[in-house]
């Protein structure tokens, strides 16, 4: 629903300014670019997603042997006495705690598909424990703010998104993109647990996160005061590494459990082929929207709004150019990923904006669609603090992103 106003929203707009500009200007030149673009929008989101396709079928691939093999099992049991720490509201051993485990494990893999049926199967078993049917609780709060704040371990798509537009090396984003979302995640817990009066100061709590924040330092500590090219060459070489012993430990974990690899890879490739196919519409209809508002000149003209505000404070306003993907990643995952893809088309996607716009893309996830999909599915109507805690959560993510980019990338 929400996806369906924005659309709306896009063309009207997009159609009411070129009409304005060709009143004032008489130049039939407004109208034709609009038009234009809409045919070179298409052409351009159906080109993606047939690259989609391959890059796809590869990484759910190795995301199915990964499944199949143990690793998101193995993970967890890695991660479950955190999680009882965090949810004190179920009990010790109640069924929900597998199934919250599961979908946070599987978000973190980036496998979506796997995670949504697992998401909806915890709140469901979450639901059973809430006496007000209607009112979220504690728990489910907590659930729906951990999922909203994105945390990715391996972002595929976005790296499917860079290579098809060009990145010399698709994969530079990926350091950058844990530790913005870590940042994120970690204020929505914050938020959350204030919130609810959670004790984080619990030693079990205190080791997961203080584990996790000693990593994302001793990563920033490490690349401070270094050149941009060296810090650019570190997390590259980083990425890469981290990225090929996950792909390795996968394979070895399945071939020890006796896995048919080559048959579980087949399984996951088939779902990337299914996958690629289904998104051609949605893909091709945001980007003919994002197109149509580009093309008539109301998001420049919004974009050098933003920018004046921001020059009264800051001097460099170079990452006002990818902020339409921030603002539109709590709304609509589809229409951050339009704005996402014309950035890199428009400023190169190894460019400090391409780069920015693939960060706000990954560093939240869309937090009212999730919201409306998981209390939807349960009946529940009051969110009460979910989506304070939420949007909180991803203007923290924000913000990291802009500091994290510069950082590595400026």
């Amino acid at each position: 629903m929400v996806l369906n106003y924005i659309w709306i929203a896009l063309v009207i707009i997009a159609v009411l300014a070129a009409f304005i500009r060709f009143c004032i200007t008489g130049d039939a030149a407004v109208l034709n670019a609009l038009v234009d673009s809409t045919f070179s929008s298409a052409k351009n989101g159906f080109e993606i997603s047939l690259y989609l396709t391959g890059v796809l079928s590869l990484w759910l691939g190795i995301m199915r042997i990964g499944e199949k093999g143990g690793a998101v099992g193995a993970l967890s049991k890695l991660v479950s006495p955190f999680f009882v720490r965090i949810f004190p509201g179920i009990p010790k051993g109640h069924k929900a705690f597998g199934s919250i485990v599961m979908n946070l494990s599987a978000n973190m893999l980036g496998l979506d598909n796997a995670a949504t049926p697992m998401g909806l199967r915890a709140m469901k078993e979450m639901q059973e424990l809430n006496t007000d049917k209607e009112t979220a609780t504690n728990a489910q709060i907590m659930f729906l703010v951990l999922n909203t704040s994105g945390l990715t371990i391996i972002p595929i798509s976005i790296i499917a998104y860079r290579t098809q537009c060009g990145a010399a090396n698709p994969t530079d984003i990926f350091l950058p993109l844990l530790i913005t979302t870590f940042f994120s995640t970690l204020a929505g817990l914050i938020a959350t647990a204030l919130v609810q009066r959670i004790n984080l100061l619990h030693k079990a709590v205190l080791i997961y996160l203080g584990g996790l924040s000693a990593i994302v330092a001793s990563l920033l500590f490490f690349i401070h005061g270094m050149e941009p090219a060296q810090v650019e060459y570190v997390s590259n070489v980083t990425s890469s590494l981290i990225l090929l012993f996950i792909i390795t430990s996968f394979i070895l974990l399945a071939l020890f459990k006796k896995v048919n690899v080559y048959e579980a890879f087949i399984d996951g490739a088939k779902e990337g082929f299914s996958t690629a196919i289904q998104i051609i519409p949605f893909l091709i209809a945001i980007l003919v929207a994002v197109g149509l508002f580009r093309a008539s000149g109301a998001l420049d003209l919004f974009i050098d709004g933003i920018r004046y505000v921001v020059s009264l404070f800051a001097s460099d306003t170079r990452f006002v150019d990818a902020l339409p993907t921030a603002f539109m990643k709590p709304l609509s995952g589809s229409g951050a990923r339009g704005f996402m893809i014309e950035c890199m088309n428009t400023y190169g996607a190894d460019s400090f904006v391409g780069r920015l716009s693939c960060l706000f893309q990954g560093a939240a996830d869309t937090t009212f669609y999730i919201l409306a999909v998981y209390f939807g599915s349960v009946g529940i109507k009051n969110t009460r603090h979910a989506v304070g805690c939420g949007l909180f959560a991803d203007l923290i993510g924000i913000i990291t992103a802009i500091i994290i980019c510069s950082l590595f990338f400026s």
